[in-house]
């Protein structure tokens, strides 16, 4: 399996958000089935301005296997420092090891970052099997009601949707 990382291209941004808002409502199919309330806007479970904010703010990848897309991946780099902001491959590839093999490319091209962070809704189980098992994350925290992230004002909110891990991988130099 060939997989690629490709900067974004702005023709493809729009695809992109789809993209990204069908991996994820397909999450929450799997984890919740047909009562899923956990919308950031209407029918989605990630908002599309939640996606372009992301895009605005990092350094965005289409994944390829081949010459095929298969994902996406959004991540913010500074200096030692690095974020993993989105990642999704598309559910009609899943399980075939694309997510693991898009990371290592990301942390091939970023070898000064020793610190990666990403956060993770409490309920995307798949997510948190991927960070810990398969990438080498370690939850450091959990945001919820009573332990907010300060800076995601909705985890103040009292509804089954709040709360989400942040993780750290450390890379040894």
């Amino acid at each position: 399996m060939e997989i690629s990382l490709v900067p974004l291209g702005g023709v493809d941004r729009e695809r992109f958000v789809r993209d990204n808002q069908a991996a994820f409502n397909h999450g929450a199919l799997v984890e919740f089935g047909a009562r899923d309330d956990h919308f950031e806007e209407e029918g989605q479970i990630i908002s599309a301005a939640t996606i372009n904010a992301a895009i605005d703010h990092g350094m965005a990848f289409r994944i390829l296997e081949g010459r095929e897309i298969a994902g996406g991946m959004v991540l913010r780099v500074e200096g030692e420092r690095g974020s993993l902001d989105l990642l999704f491959v598309d559910p009609s590839r899943h399980g075939r090891g694309i997510g693991q093999a898009a990371w290592r490319k990301a942390e091939q091209m970023f070898p000064t970052v020793r610190i990666w962070e990403t956060v993770t809704p409490y309920f995307e189980r798949r997510n948190l099997h991927f960070y810990i098992n398969c990438l080498g994350f370690h939850a450091v925290e959990f945001f919820n009601l009573h332990h907010p992230d300060p800076h995601d004002p909705s985890s103040l909110e009292d509804s089954p949707s709040a709360g989400a891990f942040r993780f750290e991988k450390v890379i040894a130099p």
